[in-house]
């Protein structure tokens, strides 16, 4: 990113389309707008102009959004035009006579977050609002983009602040006699109060993680225990293969699926047995890797299979007795049959009941890896605080660590470490 140049983006996707939306930031939007659509309208008003110097190229809306009022923060500017590729092209090549650049990935966001529109915690979420595929991605990415982590993050700082004046009000006012001697008798307490605040937002991660990444359902059980057949009756697709011939799947494979606005991932694995294949032994090492890392296991058991030994597991186990239309199996708690979809609905509604306690009711605010370490990091330094407390000044020094954890979550400090990363996710034109 270079400060003070001009950039532009066809922001609105693929062409052709009906529409298409250009966009521009920065010192020589206005210069821009001013020749290629005539005298500026109200700022954030759409105008009807005709499109082009000398030239017509088009004709469409116009909007000026003059900063620091805009996204960026910069004088922006748009042009909503018929989605004709070579309009558009038209309509960049002029634009580039002005020195105005093409934009990079999330140039628009990261200029919004330099010019201090957006903080760190608030480009993620805007981030994960542009990927969203579920109602339930949409809802927390939606939390997280509007502020509300970031005034959590707030609160706890500011107590910090709090606490950390009171001590060094002490180391650097001792000798003044307004100043007592020993900390406020809540002190500990309220210090107290904040790291069982702290621990209860970071358990929540879990809960968070699964709406953004997907809840994760592995599908396992004996060869031909008809894994493959569900992932296609559950996915109304012919997405995987199905074969009489015992061990046809080697392999992970992962199939995404929308179920009540939660996004599940369901995993078809090797069958579970003991094999003198490397390929399929190698195929049921990676089916056992993935069933410790799920969320829910559906352990498979049909009336035509030998039975295999249910792995040890952390994950929700639902019981699943298939091919029901052959002979019922007992002892299961589900009975289902992809030839006839016996029992399909009930199974569909159950992941969706148990995805639901997984996921949590109100969107989890805390969701990524770097929440993660930003929050253990702050509750460390708060524990170093509890323990040094007869010693003001490792304890301040603590409390001053776990102030900048806090910081950087939101991005006030050491953003650079996550920048670059962050924004070459994001799409042209955001």
């Amino acid at each position: 990113m270079l400060a003070g140049d001009t950039i532009m983006a066809l922001s609105s996707g693929a062409l052709p389309s009906g529409v298409a939306v250009i966009r521009l930031s920065g010192p020589k939007a206005r210069e821009a707008f001013l020749s290629l659509a005539g005298p500026l309208p109200a700022p954030r008003t759409m105008a009807l102009r005709r499109i082009g110097a000398d030239t017509q190229l088009d004709q469409g809306l116009v909007a000026w959004f003059p900063g620091p009022a805009s996204f960026t923060g910069e004088d922006c500017a748009e042009f909503h035009v018929h989605g004709s590729p070579a309009g558009v092209k038209a309509i960049l090549r002029s634009l580039l006579g002005f020195g105005i650049r093409l934009a990079g990935p999330g140039e628009f966001t990261r200029r919004a977050f330099e010019n201090g529109k957006l903080d760190l915690i608030a480009v993620e979420g805007l981030g994960d609002l542009l990927i969203a595929e579920t109602e339930k991605q949409r809802q927390q990415a939606l939390a997280r983009y509007d502020g509300r982590l970031t005034k959590k993050v707030e609160t706890w700082r500011n107590v910090l602040l709090d606490l950390r004046a009171e001590i060094e009000a002490r180391l650097d006012f001792s000798d003044e006699g307004d100043v007592a001697d020993e900390l406020p008798a809540g002190f500990s307490t309220e210090l107290a109060d904040l790291k069982t605040s702290l621990e209860g937002a970071l358990a929540s991660i879990n809960s968070g993680r699964i709406v953004r990444e997907g809840v994760r359902v592995a599908l396992a059980g004996a060869p031909n225990a008809g894994k493959s057949s569900l992932i296609n009756a559950l996915s109304k697709s012919d997405i995987a293969i199905v074969s009489d011939e015992a061990g046809t799947t080697r392999d992970v494979r992962e199939v995404p699926l929308d179920i009540g606005g939660q996004l599940f991932i369901l995993l078809d694995l090797a069958g579970l047995r003991d094999t003198d294949s490397r390929a399929e032994a190698e195929g049921i090492r990676r089916a056992e890797r993935a069933i410790q890392g799920a969320d829910i296991l559906l352990w498979l058991e049909a009336p035509d299979t030998e039975a295999a030994l249910q792995p040890q597991t952390q994950a929700h186990v639902i019981r699943v007795a298939t091919k029901s239309d052959l002979s019922p199996v007992g002892g299961q708690d589900l009975q289902i049959s992809t030839t006839t979809g016996a029992g399909i609905e009930g199974l569909i509604e159950r992941l969706r009941a148990v995805g639901e306690t997984l996921s949590g009711g109100e969107p989890s605010l805390i969701s990524h890896e770097r929440d993660r370490l930003g929050l253990n990091q702050t509750i460390g330094a708060i524990n170093e605080a509890q323990v040094y407390l007869s010693n003001w000044e490792l304890a301040a020094e603590a409390l001053r660590h776990a102030s900048l954890a806090l910081e950087r979550m939101i991005g006030r400090v050491d953003a650079e470490q996550v920048l670059d990363r962050l924004f070459s996710s994001f799409c042209i034109g955001k």
